[in-house]
């Protein structure tokens, strides 16, 4: 800052005190209204790259089979046998209460699907009533042989194999209005990922992504009114039974319940603990009052411009009240301790002329500390990862807003103030420090040794990085959302969904693929809204998490099959008898010439079903085969071309939803596989598995690579999995180049540039190479630690080369200089690190694993970097003795 510029700030600021602080007051006045509108976000684009290209075909693909939220609920009776009358009593019971529920269109069981072995019924009875658990003379013991041995729809899908667990499928009335602002939104941000707007489409993207976002805030609190009725309601039946809640709605309720609960843990926490350490510290009223004004103007400026913003804190940037505190404390620790070092040497001196001086003496390092530290979090914008940009940028804006709110309070409260005389006491915090420095005095050789083993260790442990973690893992064991999943898991055939579609040789396919616009079913009308079928996923893709499969159960808002559009069906079949109905009249048939529709190419799609079902991480598969494979038990045998067809026309609609149109194309030229991924497998590697299924699938079973495709959120996941080495690459390199330049600019010395990035790099290194030892994997929050860690450890760097520049000329000695350094600026390194340490540990608290794992691996990396900037860097210093060619003080 120049000199004219800092006399600006001298007339503008420092002489006008009073007005400032009425200034300050309205800014938090007008903040705190617009925290009104401050908004959680838990939706699933936190979990999938934004310009993932599989995320764009997973979007076709779901929006092709369509779909509707439900809630999964487990049931496992704790006094009788499932298969027995009062248990299907009681479960029917809670079945009933369930629909009661607001929104809630359906509650599907065991209880609603029909028994096609219990005894085995033949063809022409699927066209008439079919028998279910709930008439009372059916045989359960045979019904409990087919749940769990013979129908290989329903084993390991509704009845666990054991025969002992269950699951309820709670399903809502779909929200059009969601849907359609959310394929609206979709729509146009494949658009631009194509490159396909201009200025007019972007404003209406713009325009889109906010009443989005406006809408899923309004039916973000209806859901979870909606989910509390759901869980009082289970309440009331857990003396009979042992229920867990699953599914996207519940997760995504209880994750905002959690950012809410972390907000409030890690604001009251770091707020009380900052307390307790500033009286320790200071022991006066005024230096406890002036930071914690400092803190709370900063996090109610940054909440208010959010809420104005409409800027959603999702999980990963849930801390960012604690950082932002943290951070403001850590300047406003260094503004304290100058000013009373100053006081300290001139007693007499006046309270505006210590202000100036303090002022004049930390401006320049603090702007160059929060810049630096703005380079480590803006880094984070190049991950790809939506909610760590969001975090990225959250906490850039953030950094600036509490620089220039420190270099406002500050003067404006202690201006009115008297400077009375200096404080006297035991300094503890000084002893403390010139240990340090005279054990580097004394072994400076070691500490050279020592960085260098902690290097190569560290590089070691950073080969052993991984980044393959269990989606469950997020959670602690004792949350609904760990046990739920983890139920679905070993009991209902697994959680992760995982789509493979494969479409017909592109010389005999008859419609395209799902690059294609949505296709139209049997009768015309567009598959769009077609009804759901797996119990365990979304259905749709406003959740990348959420499968696209059709609910098993459901039954269609209209009838699939009436030509309600009134084209003609190139597909149709002539009229023919029905053999098994009474109608007169076949309805047409468009499966007729389809290619997967053969008993050939149905008996390839069994063996390719079989090998999904072998490999160890995967749990249930459901296709087309899978209907196939009842039709032949029903059949006694394989069934002929003509069967086939007859099947296709004359199977009940209500079963054609659950068995046919999830898994088939209208033309029979596309089948999907829904392959349940077991996330709690602890051998489970994504990225592995799913380049073994698309190796097999072209080399075991005769498929070209372009026919496989594979999609749903377990391929999204893995892609952003794979994406943290890269992002950790690019924002490493980032950071590095950045702080480099900039320490360049402001020691105008690569030297003192270069030893002023090693005690942050080694903090870095060692983080990492501790997490490759424990076999701790890189995710979401880990991978910002290392940016993080070196933006805010070259703070400490920065003020103490700047300080030893400034005590050198005085005699020249570098030990000296070392010790000097070391009982002034060492005590405010020590109490800014000290509290940024145990501020980072209070994140340990949070629900959220991943936040666990960053607040200790940070607050370690903190302590290794004051270590650092206390024994190696003035090592460095004294053996190098580099020209300190730093601008003088302001």
């Amino acid at each position: 800052m120049t000199h004219r510029l800092f006399n600006a700030y001298c007339r503008v600021v420092l002489a006008h005190p009073v007005f400032w602080l009425a200034l300050l007051a309205l800014l938090c006045a007008v903040s705190a209204w617009q925290a009104r509108e401050f908004k959680i976000d838990a939706s699933a684009d936190s979990l999938v790259l934004e310009n993932d290209e599989a995320l764009q075909y997973y979007r076709k693909i779901s929006k092709r089979y369509g779909g509707s939220d439900f809630l999964i609920i487990t049931y496992t009776p704790s006094q009788a046998p499932l298969f027995q009358r009062d248990t299907l009593t009681h479960l029917q019971a809670l079945q009933n209460d369930l629909k009661q529920v607001d929104r809630v269109s359906s509650v599907y069981s065991m209880l609603d699907v029909p028994l096609l072995f219990s005894p085995q019924v033949e063809f022409s009875d699927l066209a008439n009533d079919y028998r279910t658990l709930t008439d009372q003379d059916v045989d359960l013991s045979l019904a409990e042989k087919e749940f769990t041995e013979e129908n290989p729809l329903y084993e390991d899908l509704l009845v666990s194999d054991d025969g002992n667990t269950t699951a309820l499928l709670v399903s809502f009335e779909r929200d059009e209005k969601y849907y359609e602002l959310l394929y609206q939104r979709n729509e146009l941000r494949t658009q631009q990922h194509e490159g396909q707007l201009d200025e007019d489409g972007e404003q209406a993207l713009e325009e889109a992504s906010q009443a989005f976002s406006d809408y899923s805030s309004q039916i973000q609190e209806r859901t979870a009114g909606e989910i509390d009725q759901v869980r009082d309601i289970m309440d009331s039946y857990r003396d009979e039974a042992k229920l867990f809640l699953g599914g996207v709605p519940m997760i995504a309720t209880d994750l905002v319940r959690f950012i809410r609960a972390d907000l409030k843990i890690f604001g009251i926490g770091v707020l009380a603990f900052l307390i307790v350490t500033l009286f320790m510290i200071f022991r006066r009223p005024r230096w406890v009052i002036v930071p914690l004004a400092c803190c709370g103007v900063t996090v109610l400026t940054v909440t208010g411009w959010l809420g104005w913003m409409d800027w959603k804190v999702s999980v990963i940037s849930s801390n960012y009240i604690s950082l932002l505190l943290i951070i403001t404390m850590s300047i406003t620790i260094h503004l304290t301790v100058r000013f009373r070092e100053l006081h300290e040497e001139n007693p007499d001196a006046s309270q505006k002329w210590l202000i100036r001086e303090t002022a004049a003496h930390m401006m320049r390092p603090m702007i160059y500390m929060i810049l630096t530290t703005m380079v480590g979090f803006s880094s984070l914008v190049i991950s790809g990862i939506r909610p760590v940009i969001d975090f990225g940028w959250m906490m850039t804006f953030g950094l600036g807003v509490s620089l220039v709110v420190c270099f406002l309070v500050f003067p404006a409260l202690l201006g009115p103030l008297k400077a009375g005389q200096p404080q006297q006491g035991r300094d503890f915090s000084r002893k403390f420090t010139l240990a340090f420095a005279d054990f580097t005095e004394r072994h400076r050789p070691t500490l050279m040794v020592l960085a260098i083993i902690t290097v190569i260790a560290s590089l070691w442990g950073v080969s052993r990085l991984t980044v393959e973690n269990r989606f469950i893992d997020y959670f602690q064991k004792d949350t609904e959302i760990y046990q739920g999943m983890l139920q679905i898991d070993r009991k209902l055939g697994g959680t992760t969904p995982l789509d493979i579609v494969i479409d017909a040789p592109s010389t005999e396919a008859q419609t395209a693929t799902a690059s294609s616009p949505p296709a139209t079913g049997w009768d015309g009308e567009s598959m769009d809204d077609s009804a759901a079928t797996d119990p365990f996923a979304a259905g749709d893709d406003s959740d990348p998490f959420a499968s696209a499969e059709p609910d098993p159960f459901a039954e269609g808002d209209s009838d699939p099959f009436s030509d309600a559009s009134g084209s003609e069906d190139p597909f149709a079949s002539a009229p023919s008898e029905d053999p098994f109905a009474e109608s007169k009249q076949a309805k047409p048939n468009p499966l007729k010439g389809a290619y997967w529709f053969t008993p050939a190419r149905l008996a390839q799609l069994v063996e390719i079903q079989n090998y999904l079902q072998s490999l160890p991480e995967t749990g249930k598969v459901l296709s087309i085969a899978t209907t196939y494979k009842v039709a032949e038990k029903l059949n006694e045998g394989p069934l002929s071309y003509v069967q086939l067809m007859l099947l296709a026309s004359f199977i009940p609609e209500d079963l054609r939803d659950q068995l046919v149109r999830p898994y088939l194309s209208d033309d029979g030229n596309q089948v999907r596989f829904s392959v349940r991924v077991i996330d709690s497998d602890e051998n489970l590697n994504r990225n592995e598995l799913l380049a073994k299924i698309r190796t097999d699938m072209e080399n075991n079973f005769g498929l070209q690579p372009e026919q496989v495709h594979l999609t749903g959120a377990m391929v999204l996941y893995n892609n952003m999995l794979q994406s943290l080495f890269d992002s950790q690459i690019k924002t490493l390199g980032y950071v590095f180049a950045a702080i480099l330049v900039m320490l360049l600019i402001l020691f105008r010395s690569l030297p003192v540039a270069l030893i002023s990035m090693v005690p942050s790099l080694i903090s870095a290194s060692l983080v990492l190479g501790l997490m490759g030892w424990i076999g701790l994997p890189l995710d979401l929050m880990t991978i910002t630690i290392t940016a993080i860690t070196i933006g805010i450890a070259v703070d400490d760097t920065i003020h103490y080369i700047h300080r030893f520049h400034e005590e050198l000329p005085k005699d020249n000695d570098y030990v000296a200089t070392m010790k000097r350094c070391h009982g002034s600026i060492g005590k405010a390194m020590y109490y800014t690190s000290l509290t940024i340490i145990a501020g980072f540990s209070i994140l340990a608290f949070s629900n959220f694993n991943p936040t666990v794992y960053f607040g200790l691996l940070t607050g370690l990396a903190m302590l290794v970097a004051l270590l650092s900037n206390l024994t190696l860097l003035p090592a460095l210093l004294m053996s190098v003795k580099p020209k300190l060619r730093a601008g003088p003080t302001t």
